[in-house]
């Protein structure tokens, strides 16, 4: 795991590339290097820093140059040793033992049509000497990320969008779209991008830049076509072997690897599994302020995380959550790069930080078998939603008022029963696509055009009209896959893989997650929707094959929580820098937001009626998200 960074046909393209790479040093603080070249009429420079954690030795450092093909790499490639043994029969040979030189080599014998072969997460850029092409790839789900900025013939790209707004900063204009995007979501989707002249190479494709200007693009992975081929699929096969065979692979490396264990489904899962192919393997967790959690009415699931780890002999870490979070704050906006507003990027970062301190390196995460299995309250509620369409309006109305009138907390508890039922209220009776928006984004297409500059609705037509597109985009006929096709699209690339990749490599640590692996992904497409939610219980094949190594009420429990005690921090910590925000803020001096609007959220938070705590989280960091591109574009013309 690594940051890589690099100039093409770019002007002063050696001296940008080495600042780039010393914005992005927290990505591999074990060492860095530079290639330079010509390609044609103008130069090539690739920019690395290494994270050592398979071949610690010189023969694994970037970039990597090798018989005319010069490689700077990010990531981990788990099918290496097979690879390898491949290429070897052709008569290469290696100097070293890392993936690095496995990956130059298949790219020499296959190219791109070799790509597809990867297994793993990967970002890389590849030059060829030869024919002075150099052409950029990123991984087939989206784990590692690639930013890259075009001008002419030229580009620049980086694993980290802040470093390329730092450097280039007064240049690039906020997008919009993008900005307005990030208030429906939470985040911005991995096909927009918070800058309007920057750009994320798509997952599962590859770009290649010629001397003569030419631009050729690819794609070489699809989650469409792997879900719809998955639906065709009937065969039998064993899901518990998939994901032993994926977490084994995860486990491949020269430095000590441990786990996050909330003590939930997919940690302990994986936590098991790794466990008993490196017994006394350390695991990290979670606990939280005592006041805090029983204001936020959280469950007790470090309790659960304590007998995973005792009846596998792992070797548990307990980390509490009690952060200063005005310094946290701006600190995490920044390593964030987008505007990101799920508060458990904090619990990431925190985690990752006390890992790296303990001397690890390596994390394994439960981090997509949600999306993957149908395991989120929001696929449960969908399903249910179809069937409370039924119900007689007579019936049905009497109870949308009562739970309209009741509180979701008082000065002293909140009360999760009654938040899930006023979420559920909002989307229950709306057709499939807006339903399943609803009920994991912020607000409906009136709240969210009401919160922004008039001038912005049709930014917000398309945003909405994005997210429609996305989601039928496909010939799927099982409502559960549907799903669970667009949080894998959606969801997980652009929130979830994208906040763990940036607040882990903020602490100098790699987070794998073997549940986002190609062959649990295919395996995960082959299983119907009514084998993933049962009745009342979701994720329920993954259920059926965590038991054979988990018992039973580990595997049954309540679903938990990564997340944080919101509420609690809202209206202690967090409140006074609410006010600001709302009154004074950046976006609200800018007329990005309305301050009328913000004001309303703020008091019907306050008077419990309605929980916006986490509409008010974001748009805190979306404040200061937006400062800092204002500070970067001043800082550039002075």
């Amino acid at each position: 795991m690594c940051g890589i960074a690099g100039a093409y046909f770019w002007p002063d393209g050696g001296p940008l590339t080495d600042r780039l790479t010393k914005i992005i040093a927290h990505r591999g603080p074990d060492g860095s290097g530079r290639y330079d070249h010509r390609a044609g009429e103008g130069d090539v420079h690739l920019g690395h820093r290494r994270l050592s954690i398979v071949d610690l030795t010189d023969t694994g450092a970037q970039p990597m140059v090798k018989d005319g093909l010069a490689l700077t790499y990010n990531g981990e490639l788990y099918n290496s040793p097979e690879l390898r043994k491949e290429l070897e029969a052709t008569g290469v040979r290696f100097r070293g033992t890392s993936d690095t030189e496995v990956l130059l080599e298949a790219w020499r014998a296959w190219g791109t049509d070799g790509l597809h072969r990867l297994r793993g997460m990967f970002a890389f850029g590849v030059f060829d000497e030869r024919t002075g092409a150099l052409t950029l790839v990123r991984d087939q789900l989206g784990i590692k990320p690639l930013f890259m900025v075009r001008r002419g013939k030229g580009v620049a790209f980086a694993s980290e969008l802040k470093a390329l707004a730092t450097e280039l900063g007064g240049s690039l204009t906020v997008d919009d779209t993008a900005l307005v995007a990030s208030l429906l979501y939470y985040w911005v989707p991995d096909g927009r991008c918070a800058f309007s002249e920057a750009e994320k190479l798509p997952p599962g494709s590859w770009a290649r830049f010629r001397p003569n200007g030419d631009v050729e693009r690819g794609t070489f992975w699809s989650l469409r076509q792997v879900a719809e081929e998955g639906a065709a699929y009937e065969g039998e096969f064993d899901l518990n072997a998939v994901i032993e065979d994926s977490t084994r692979k995860h486990l491949m490396a020269d430095v000590p690897v441990a786990t996050f264990l909330s003590g939930g489904l997919d940690s302990s899962y994986l936590t098991a599994l790794a466990a008993r192919e490196q017994p006394g393997i350390s695991a990290y967790t979670i606990g939280f302020r005592a006041e805090d959690a029983k204001f936020e009415a959280m469950p007790d699931d470090l309790m659960y995380a304590k007998k995973v780890a005792a009846k596998f002999g792992v070797d548990l870490h307990e980390i509490e959550i009690a952060p200063q979070v005005l310094d946290l704050l701006p600190r995490m906006t920044y390593h964030l790069d987008e505007p990101i507003g799920d508060p458990a990027a904090i619990n990431s970062y925190l985690i990752c930080t006390a890992a790296r301190e303990a001397g690890v390196k390596v994390m394994l995460s439960g981090m997509g078998a949600d999306e993957l299995f149908a395991g989120y309250r929001k696929h449960l509620a969908n399903k249910i939603a179809v069937q409370y369409q039924r119900v007689p309006g007579l019936v049905r109305r009497p109870v949308e008022s009562l739970v309209d009138r009741l509180p979701v907390a008082t000065s002293k508890r909140g009360f999760r029963s009654v938040r899930f039922a006023k979420r559920f209220l909002s989307f229950a009776e709306l057709p499939e696509e807006t339903a399943f928006r609803r009920s994991y984004t912020m607000y409906d297409q009136a709240e969210l055009a009401g919160l922004l500059n008039p001038d912005l609705a049709g930014a917000v037509d398309d945003v909405i009209t994005e997210h429609a597109d996305t989601y039928h985009d496909n010939t799927l006929t099982d409502f559960v896959n549907r799903m669970c096709l667009a949080d894998s699209r959606l969801f997980l690339p652009g929130l979830n893989l994208a906040y763990t990749d940036r607040s882990s490599m903020a602490a100098s640590t790699e987070v794998r997650t073997p549940f986002v692996d190609i062959e649990v992904v295919k395996a995960a497409f082959r299983i119907p929707g009514d084998k993933k939610i049962v009745k009342r219980q979701g994720k329920m094949a993954l259920k059926e094959a965590a038991l054979s190594i988990l018992p039973a009420e580990i595997v049954h429990r309540p679903k938990g929580l990564f997340s944080a005690p919101l509420r609690a921090w809202m209206s202690r910590d967090l409140a006074p820098l609410v006010r600001e925000v709302t009154n004074e803020g950046e976006l609200v001096k800018a007329g990005f937001l309305r301050r009328e609007a913000l004001q309303r959220l703020v008091d019907e938070d306050a008077s419990g009626q309605q929980d916006r705590s986490k509409h008010l989280w974001h748009i805190l960091t979306l404040e200061y998200w937006y400062r800092g591109a204002v500070e970067a574009r001043a800082n550039a013309a002075s």
